[in-house]
């Protein structure tokens, strides 16, 4: 089971006062938007995504079909059969992908603690 690239989501109060925190770190802005309170900060292969407003609560995130750079690679596993291969081995989906389409489609569940874990499939 190809996973893909992996980030970590995180709910944050003021995302200003995030960036500037990750940013002492090393961390630099890879993508989203801060005037929509989204960003992607990156360090060497390592994401964190800082999200105001959004959801409640952090989020491991895996990206099928990129790789850390956010590049596509040419051999993943579809999040459809990752979605048919967690449930066969008794994953409780929170929400699931339609398998009769293609492209684009998440699945999220929880881990027995409660984290969230998306797999979110961008193409």
């Amino acid at each position: 089971m190809e996973l893909g690239a992996f980030s970590v989501s995180l709910s944050v109060r003021d995302i200003n006062v995030s960036k500037a925190f990750y940013e002492k770190f090393g961390f630099v802005e890879f993508g989203g938007d801060i005037r929509q309170d989204w960003l992607i900060l990156k360090n060497g292969d390592h994401i964190i995504g800082l999200f105001q407003g959004m959801f409640n609560g952090n989020i491991l995130t895996f990206n099928p079909g990129w790789d850390q750079n956010a590049q596509e690679v040419d051999n993943f596993s579809d999040v459809r059969e990752i979605q048919k291969e967690l449930l066969a081995k008794g994953v409780t989906m929170i929400e699931e992908a339609d398998l009769n389409t293609s492209g684009p489609a998440s699945i999220t569940f929880s881990d027995p603690d409660g984290n969230t874990i998306l797999i979110d499939q961008q193409r």
